[in-house]
């Protein structure tokens, strides 16, 4: 990572549910200590009423998000990239940190289906943050 802020990608498929809360509660409980980003290899029209649902229980507001292409260029400025079920999809750049995250698909789900896949991203984001912030 660079002497500057870390960027993060998170990538599933249609940007529209998995990938987009990450995205939001990355913003929330780094505020602006870390550049997020988010897309997908197929984006959706919009992001799932469920997974904005869940995420307005929790406080963040991530209706103004759009789903978004997945670039070679957002790929190759990112310092860490977490797919989540993108498959091959997802580039791959030597020197760049990946994860995989395993997480249901909350496409097609009502809001009580995709609150725990809700609960899950924020424990993994809490993870990925600890890593980010230095120790001290």
């Amino acid at each position: 990572m660079s002497d500057t802020k870390p960027t993060v990608l998170f990538v599933c498929v249609h940007n529209a549910g998995r990938s987009q809360m990450a995205a939001g509660w990355l913003r929330h409980l780094a505020g602006d200590t870390v550049e997020v980003r988010s897309a997908g290899s197929e984006p959706a029209d919009r992001i799932n009423p469920a997974a904005v649902e869940a995420m307005r229980e929790a406080g963040i507001d991530i209706t103004g998000q759009t789903p978004a292409k997945l670039t070679w260029d957002a790929a190759q400025e990112s310092d860490i990239i977490v797919t989540m079920g993108c498959g091959d999809a997802c580039p791959i750049f030597p020197g760049k940190r990946y994860e995989d995250w395993k997480l249901e698909d909350p496409a097609g789900k009502g809001v009580e289906a995709v609150r725990p896949i809700r609960d899950e991203i924020r424990a993994r984001v809490e993870g990925l943050l600890a890593e980010l912030r230095p120790a001290g």
